[in-house]
């Protein structure tokens, strides 16, 4: 997932130059991205699952252009990065929220409780992260489930949802728990990095 990423950068250049050019800022193309990645959430409580799944793959692509704008531009800012954060999850909770109102609609209980689950679990793996930084400790590249691969899984379980209803459920499984493996992966890593545990000697 690495690699794509690297690879998703180096082609994310050319287009993005091109929106600088029609005056778009990073910081725009942050919330516009943002809010087209969140209106996910209402094609999803309206069932329209394919149209939800394929928006969401191609609406978040522009967490990847945003960046590689701010790069070709020399505009990368501390702002830039904390609003992309703060963005990427109200759009994340919005797709969720979607999810969730289907599911309510559809008198699903246990498609409202995984739904749920996974949301606190994908917010916990970015707060996990968010708090490393607080105490000065890296652990951007730490865990299995980091966002873009929630949004690949998230995206086939909407995909197949049409023809194998039980498929969004078995992902919003997959998710709360590997998100939950996630989150204790970078407390684990904060633990070493920060020495928990460590013998301490005395003078």
């Amino acid at each position: 997932m690495n690699e794509l990423k690297r690879v998703s950068r180096t082609y994310a250049e050319t287009p993005a130059r091109w929106l600088g050019r029609l005056g778009l800022t990073p910081n725009a193309l942050t919330v516009i991205g943002s809010l087209l990645t969140a209106s996910v959430g209402v094609l999803i409580a309206q069932g329209w699952f394919v149209a939800a799944g394929v928006c969401l793959w191609l609406f978040s692509a522009t967490d990847t252009l945003d960046g590689a704008l701010a790069r070709a531009t020399g505009r990368v800012t501390v702002f830039g990065a904390f609003l992309d954060s703060v963005s990427d999850r109200y759009a994340e909770a919005a797709v969720f929220f979607g999810i969730a109102w289907y599911y309510q609609a559809t008198v699903n209980p246990r498609g409202v409780a995984l739904t749920y689950l996974a949301l606190v679990g994908s917010l916990m793996v970015s707060y996990a992260r968010a708090r490393a930084e607080g105490v000065g400790l890296q652990a951007a590249e730490v865990g299995w489930f980091q966002r873009p691969e929630r949004i690949v899984l998230l995206g086939v379980g909407l995909l197949l949802t049409p023809f194998l209803p039980i498929a969004l459920e078995l992902v919003l499984a997959a998710l709360a728990i590997l998100t939950t493996i996630t989150v204790l992966q970078r407390v684990r890593h904060v633990a070493r990095a920060s020495g928990y545990n460590q013998p301490h000697t005395t003078p």
